[in-house]
């Protein structure tokens, strides 16, 4: 098996899941094309598995790859988070809000 998943320490929603190879890379862009095709096929089991127990309304999928992205485990994971309707007053934007002045974009200025 190339990676496992698991539950965050620290979910954002019920069922946020982080996915990681076994391989130490600290980057996305460090993994093999074979590396990055398998960690999807484990991203699309995990989602099936999350769809299946927690039945959410969409999903956040995140790479935090860098000090400067936020990235503050030094080994490759990815996030999946479950996404439920009402959540948020209004999710529009999504990872946009990393940097809040700069998710709301269809609003005036």
């Amino acid at each position: 098996m190339f990676g496992k998943a698991i539950l965050d320490g620290f979910p954002v929603s019920p069922g946020h899941s982080l996915i990681i190879p076994h391989r130490h890379v600290s980057s996305f862009f460090e993994l093999t094309s074979s590396e990055r095709e398998a960690l999807i096929l484990l991203l699309d089991e995990t989602k099936q598995a999350l769809q299946e127990e927690f039945k959410p309304d969409g999903y956040n999928i995140g790479i935090n790859d860098g000090p400067a992205a936020g990235q503050t485990v030094a080994h490759l994971h990815i996030h999946l988070i479950p996404r439920y309707s009402g959540d948020l007053a209004d999710p529009r934007g999504g990872v946009r809000w990393v940097i809040p002045e700069k998710a709301n974009y269809w609003s005036p200025q």
